[in-house]
């Protein structure tokens, strides 16, 4: 008696992967076992860089407030340390966005913690 294989759920498994091969260059977009390897690849790098982007955007934030500062005579450290003092509480997004977009308002923020 032959055995029987659910070649429905592996075709189906199959398309899956290939559709999100779709735009790949060569092999990698049509050939099963090379884009099984790239999606499985793609969707580890993307997995990872959810988290990397969090760390990328906070050290542009960080240094937007830093040139900002030190506009005004003040190093990053020293400025987010008197924010504390002062219990000014700004987030990094928000202050970088100040000092980027308003600069007049991250002056005022400057002269307020000095």
């Amino acid at each position: 008696m032959p055995r029987s294989v659910n070649h429905v759920a592996s075709r189906a498994r199959r398309k899956k992967v290939l559709k999100l091969a779709k735009g790949y260059f060569g092999r990698r977009k049509n050939v099963w076992t090379v884009a099984k390897n790239a999606v499985e690849k793609a969707l580890s790098y993307a997995y990872r860089d959810r988290k990397q982007k969090k760390r990328n955007f906070r050290a542009l934030w960080i240094m937007r407030i830093n040139a900002g500062a030190r506009l005004h005579g003040m190093s990053y450290s020293q400025f987010m340390g008197k924010l504390k003092a002062n219990n000014i509480e700004l987030n990094r997004k928000v202050l970088a966005d100040l000092a980027m977009n308003h600069p007049e308002a991250f002056a005022a923020i400057v002269n307020q913690v000095k």
